[in-house]
C-alpha cells in the first residue's frame, strides 16, 4: 500500500510518500510544494492544486493522509491554513484517492507512541522508522511522512487489512 501524507500550508505543503510492502515501511518520496509570498492567495491555492497533481499522477497512492487542523493563537495562519488544506482535500479526492484524516494526537501516538511528542521526536522516530541516515528536513516534510505512517499503522490494524 501506498500513502502519500500532506502537511498543508499556504507557503510551504509538506509531502511525504511511503510505502508498506513485505512487512516493511519504505521511503518513495518528501520535500514540499512551495509558493511565493508575493503571488496573490487564488493563485498560491492553483499551484498547490497543479503541483499535487502532478505528485499525485508520479506516486500513485492508494490513500492520501492529512492531519486535520489544529486552532493556532493566530486566526490568520488557521484560515490560509484551512485553505490550503481545502484545496488538497478537494484535489485528492478529484484525483480519485481515498482521504484520511488524523488528529495531531493520533499522529504523534501512531509515529512515537506519545500524544505528547514534540516535533525532535516526531523526526527522530520518522528517521528510525524509514531507516534514514538523518532525521527529514524540513518540518514540513516530516510531518507529512508521519501522517504517512500514521495511516498504514491503523490501515494494518482495520479489520478489513489483507497483506
Amino acid at each position: 500500500m501506498r500513502v502519500l501524507g500532506l502537511d498543508p500550508g499556504t507557503a510551504r505543503t509538506g509531502y511525504g510518500a511511503v510505502e508498506y510492502c513485505r512487512g516493511r515501511l519504505r521511503l518513495l518520496a518528501y520535500g514540499l510544494i512551495t509558493t511565493a509570498a508575493d503571488m496573490e492567495m487564488p493563485a498560491r491555492l492553483l499551484t498547490i492544486n497543479r503541483d499535487l497533481l502532478q505528485l499525485i499522477e508520479e506516486i500513485q497512492p492508494d490513500a492520501v493522509a492529512v492531519e486535520q487542523l489544529y486552532y493556532h493563537k493566530n486566526s490568520k495562519t488557521v484560515i490560509t491554513v484551512a485553505q490550503s488544506r481545502g484545496v488538497v482535500l478537494l484535489t485528492s479526492a478529484q484525483a480519485g484517492v481515498h482521504v484520511a484524516e488524523y488528529t495531531p494526537l493520533q499522529v504523534k501516538q501512531a509515529v512515537v507512541g506519545y500524544g505528547g511528542a514534540d516535533k525532535k521526536q516526531v523526526q527522530y522516530m520518522v528517521q528510525k522508522l524509514l531507516a534514514l541516515e538523518e532525521p527529514p528536513q524540513p518540518d514540513d516534510a516530516a510531518d507529512a511522512l508521519a501522517a504517512a505512517i500514521c495511516h498504514l499503522h491503523f490501515y494494518r490494524l482495520s479489520p478489513i487489512y489483507k497483506a
